[in-house]
């Protein structure tokens, strides 16, 4: 299974901010959007970063409620891991795991085509388990 098969299943919506925003609107827009996570991206669409409910909260420990007025640049993770939609679904689950991160943006030919979880993908795989189990207790039926 691919990415691209995740996408087909979930909205193509990708919620975005621009850079100069306050870490206190982006609250507002994950509340509004009931998101855990948003792209930062530049004028033309270019990733510049990410912010999830975890940046926040560790933001919240570090610098308390006077993070919320602090422009996202010193919130957001910079460095972003992308996948395309060609790869595989236990690839993507492996890179999720291996770098402890719960997004992972799909780009292809560096236009932002998607957004996947952490959640998407294991729900994906107990959809996949349950069609085995299923086919499996079917021919067990079919052979006793």
């Amino acid at each position: 299974m691919r990415i691209a098969d995740i996408l087909l299943h979930k909205s193509r919506v990708v919620h975005s901010v621009m850079p100069w925003l306050t870490v206190g609107e982006v609250i507002e827009q994950l509340n509004r959007f009931g998101i855990g996570a948003v792209l930062v991206c530049d004028e033309s669409g270019g990733l510049r970063g990410i912010v999830s409910e975890r940046d926040i909260i560790r933001g919240l420990g570090r610098h308390g409620t006077a993070l919320l007025p602090m422009p996202l640049t010193e919130l957001m993770t910079q460095h972003v891991e992308t996948v395309t939609q060609d790869e595989t679904v236990s690839n993507a689950m492996a890179r999720m795991t291996a770098g402890r991160y719960r997004h992972l943006p799909v780009v292809e030919n560096g236009r932002i085509v998607g957004l996947v979880s952490i959640g998407d993908l294991v729900k994906n795989r107990v959809r996949e388990m349950e069609l085995e189990v299923g086919v499996l207790r079917d021919r067990a039926i079919a052979h006793s």
